[in-house]
Formats: structure tokens, C-alpha cells, sequence
């Protein structure tokens, strides 16, 4: 099945239901593995933050982070799930040449965390609620580099190369319930959901939670029911989805090519697949396990993990503001309606305005220079706010600068660029520029004289009574001060040397 071969997205949805699953893996920020006390530090040498433990050798016996358990409770509480009295590991039992022990130690039918719900905000300021199966611990896989392929994938490598570094760093699986109701807009709440998720792991501090990074990642499971049908259908499982905008096209893609395959008579194979950045498209991976295909059964080396209700509701006491909270909180002290929010949010400005606000900037200008001047510049460099070259310190100065009469709007985009040109500080660059407004009264009357001298006629009408006609004179002295005259002063000088009240 290739691109072109895809059924249109109005007519997939015209003749089916779509129902989907998530499954997002979090890479929880503890120091030590899940099983063994080697480093979790990203960057070390492959295969040097290693153990017996975490490479399987015979003899070896794990135990179990405290952290990694204290995290997994956090996050089921912040999903609004039930937390597991009484829990245990399994061994979930597979050949793959990253895993050194031939099984991951994981839960299975008994999670930490279960029935749980996280309501997201589509961006019309619609909530949908999306439920949650159950969150589990488990360890993740080691990194496998194919070597002398066009690809990258092991499909025409010549060799592999494993990196155990990775193997035992502590995850939590976090399993929605099937989302049926979604119809045309289930790409945009696989979407909506994923980031809420992301923000709701980072408020907890148990992971940083960066996609890019491989720290929270995405499988997206498909299928699409006939209209008027209650049966699922089978489904497709996309592994390693690492960014926001490829959960939605990897969703919206499965949909037209289910349909496709489905209108034409053919029978949807379960099994995995690979998403491709650049074309937005799928492609078949291995066929789909079923879960008694894993084996599963008690790890016998762990002892079961009892949470004791005490230690969980201390824990749910001391959870932070959670994002939706937050937003609605900020919302409401920054005067704004829900569509400006859900714009801010959209833009991943929500805590680079916070941040701007601590600095000192009262919270209008901290939007209006994040939303206005530094998004049109993230946009043409096609990064996000937060990887532009400037801090919200820095913005917050350069708010500063304006309000105290420093600066006008002009001349701060100008500070604006030379900061994000490497160029130095807001006042650095001040300086080098020299974009200082021009506050001495004498030389703005100066301005102001020749401005009206060199334009009589103009004067002459303003005179008269036509007030409005001061804009060109105001124009004029701004381009003789090259912008760095207060305009607001400039037009009351005006006046006042014409003997014109406005």
C-alpha cells in the first residue's frame, strides 16, 4: 500500500468509525536503573553503565527503585486511577538481540496503576475524555545501530551494533482504553492527549518527558469499524512515534489506508509499523503478538510491591498544580478567554510567559513578544520559542526597557533581533545599535520645528482644525530621529507649538 494508493479522509470517515489505542512509554528521570544501580546519565561510552544485573548474567539477582515505584504511583494518581493494595512483576518472554535476559521484566494482569481518566482540550476548547486502562512498570530495551543500510533499520544492514547503556532504565507504560466517539477528529485527540500527557509528566518532575529525545514515546494502535457496527476491527500498532504532529499524522494515515484496504476487499493484518518523518506514511514491521504469545509469568526473583494507603495519600497530598489547573488559573489572572490560551498552549509559550512574568514583565508584554514578534521568528526558522537564542529574562528586560520610556515598540523588535542574532544582551545591544529613544526635549523640539517648517501645508490644515493631519508630521520626525523618538511626545510637541488642542 503506498501513499497514492490511500482512500481519501472524508470518505474513510464517511464509511467508518475509527477506534484507537495509545500506549506512550515514559522514561522516568531516576539516577539508577529500574532493577540495578548502574547510571542512567545520557552521553556515557556504550555498553560502560552496565552490570550483571542489567545484562542478564547468571547469578544475578534484581531490586526493585524505590523512586521508579514512587513515580509510577504519581502518575497514576495525576490519571486519576485506582492504585494497586497489592501488585506484582512479570516476565513478559521474547527473543530480541537488545533485550540481554530474553525477557523484560514488566507487569502484566497485575499494573500499579488501573481505570484512571485524563480529560484534554481539543483546539477549539472542546474536552474529550480519554480513559485510561492502566499504568505498569516495567524496564526498557537496550539501543540497537544498524550498520551499511540505506535506512537505518535492519532490513539491508550489513551488521548491528548494541548499546546495553539503555537496557534496565525504569519506564512506566501508560495504556488508554479504546477511544471510540472521536470520529473525524481522532488524529487531533491522539494529539491533544499525548501533550496533555506530556505536560502532566513534566509538572510531576518524574520525567523531562522530551519526545525528540526518546524519553516519552508513542504506539498507536488502529483499527475502524463499519458504520452502524459495534465490533472492532483488527488493528495496526505504530511503534516509536516521537513527536506531537506524528501521533496525529500517523493516526490520520492508518485511518485512509484501513479504509483503503477495506474498500477494496482485502483484510487488514495485525502487526507492528514503522512511521516515516518525511512522507507522514506507514510501513509493515512483524506481525502483532497476542499477549499469550509472551509468556507471561510471576518474576519469581521480586517481591510483590504493596503501596501502603498511608504513604499513597501523602503522595496524593503533595501532588503539584496539575496542567489544566494551571492553565485555568493563569487564564484568569491574565485576563484572557479560553481561545487565547489554547493559542498560547498551542505555541508552547506557556511557560516561557510564566518564566517572562517571574523575571519581572507584567504578563500583557510577556504575550505580546512571545505570541507577536518572537513566534513570527521561531516560525521562519522553523523551530520552536523555546529553541530561539533568547531567555525569558531577557524578553522581560527588553519589556523593561519599553515601559520605562527606553525603548519604543521599533526600536525593541530591533533589540529583539540583534539578541537572537548572538549579538549579546537586550542593553549590550542597545548600546552597539545605539537604539535609544530620543528623550532630550531639546532635540526632539528641533525635530519637531523642522517637521513643520518643511511641511507648511500640512501644518496649516492641522491649524485649521484637522487634527488627523498630525500623523504626517509625526511620520516626519520620526524618520529624521530614525525611529528612536517617543511618538506619543512627538505628537503632543506638535501641538503644542501649533496651539492646537486635540
Amino acid at each position: 500500500m503506498t501513499v497514492t494508493e490511500l482512500l481519501s479522509y472524508d470518505a474513510a470517515l464517511a464509511a467508518y468509525d475509527p477506534v484507537m489505542g495509545l500506549e506512550v512509554h515514559v522514561e522516568l528521570g531516576t539516577k539508577t536503573k529500574m532493577f540495578c544501580g548502574c547510571s542512567t546519565e545520557l552521553g556515557a561510552e556504550p555498553n560502560s553503565q552496565t552490570c550483571p544485573t542489567c545484562l542478564g548474567l547468571p547469578g544475578s539477582l534484581p531490586v526493585v527503585n524505590a523512586i521508579g515505584v514512587e513515580s509510577a504511583v504519581k502518575i497514576g494518581l495525576a490519571l486519576n486511577c485506582e492504585i494497586a493494595e497489592w501488585c506484582r512483576f512479570a516476565r513478559k518472554n521474547y527473543f530480541y538481540p537488545d533485550m540481554p535476559k530474553n525477557f523484560q521484566t514488566s507487569q502484566y494482569d497485575e499494573p500499579i496503576a488501573f481505570n484512571g481518566y485524563l480529560d484534554v482540550q481539543l483546539e477549539d476548547g472542546e474536552v474529550f475524555r480519554v480513559e485510561i486502562e492502566r499504568a505498569h512498570m516495567e524496564e526498557d530495551t537496550g539501543k540497537s545501530t544498524h550498520v551499511g543500510g540505506a535506512t537505518g533499520r535492519i532490513h539491508g544492514a550489513s551488521h548491528s551494533l548494541l548499546d546495553y547503556n539503555r537496557a534496565g532504565i525504569p519506564l512506566i507504560e501508560i495504556v488508554t482504553k479504546p477511544i471510540v466517539g472521536a470520529g473525524e477528529r481522532a488524529p487531533e485527540v491522539a494529539k491533544a492527549y499525548v501533550a496533555e500527557l506530556r505536560e502532566l509528566i513534566k509538572a510531576l518532575g518524574v520525567s523531562e518527558a522530551r519526545m525528540e529525545m526518546g524519553q516519552m514515546r508513542c504506539d498507536v494502535n488502529l483499527s475502524l469499524m463499519p458504520k452502524g457496527s459495534q465490533k472492532f476491527g483488527t488493528r495496526s500498532e505504530t511503534k516509536n512515534v516521537n513527536s506531537l504532529r506524528s501521533v496525529e499524522r500517523a493516526a490520520r494515515f492508518e485511518i485512509q489506508r484501513h479504509a483503503a484496504v477495506l474498500q477494496s476487499g482485502g483484510t487488514i493484518v495485525q502487526e507492528t509499523r514503522h512511521f516515516h518523518e518525511d512522507d507522514g506514511s506507514t510501513t509493515s514491521g512483524r506481525v502483532k503478538e497476542e499477549a499469550e504469545d509472551y509468556r507471561y509469568f510471576p518474576e519469581p526473583d521480586l517481591v510483590p510491591v504493596a503501596p501502603a494507603r498511608a504513604w499513597v495519600e501523602e503522595l496524593r497530598a503533595g501532588l503539584p498544580e496539575l496542567p489544566r489547573v494551571r492553565r485555568n488559573r493563569l487564564r484568569e489572572e491574565w485576563g484572557i478567554n479560553e481561545h487565547d490560551m489554547q493559542s498560547i498552549l498551542n505555541a508552547g509559550a506557556v511557560d516561557l510567559i510564566v518564566a517572562t512574568v517571574e523575571a519581572g514583565a507584567d504578563s500583557a508584554a510577556a504575550r505580546k513578544w512571545w505570541m507577536g514578534e518572537l513566534a513570527r521568528s521561531a516560525n521562519e526558522q522553523g523551530k520552536g520559542l523555546d529553541e530561539l537564542g533568547i531567555t525569558p529574562a531577557q524578553v522581560a528586560r527588553v519589556a523593561a526597557l519599553v515601559a520605562e520610556g527606553s525603548l519604543n515598540d521599533k526600536l525593541a523588535r530591533q533589540v529583539l533581533e540583534g539578541v537572537l542574532a548572538g549579538e549579546g544582551s537586550p542593553d549590550e545591544v542597545v548600546d552597539k545599535r545605539g537604539l535609544k529613544v530620543v528623550s532630550d526635549e531639546g532635540a526632539l523640539g528641533a525635530a519637531v520645528d523642522e517637521a513643520i517648517a518643511s511641511n507648511a501645508a500640512i501644518a496649516d490644515k492641522i491649524r485649521g482644525g484637522k487634527v488627523a493631519a498630525v500623523g504626517a508630521l509625526v511620520g516626519a520626525v520620526m524618520k529624521t530621529t530614525r525611529g528612536q523618538a517617543d511618538a506619543a511626545r512627538v505628537k503632543e510637541l506638535i501641538l503644542e507649538k501649533l496651539g492646537v488642542s486635540e
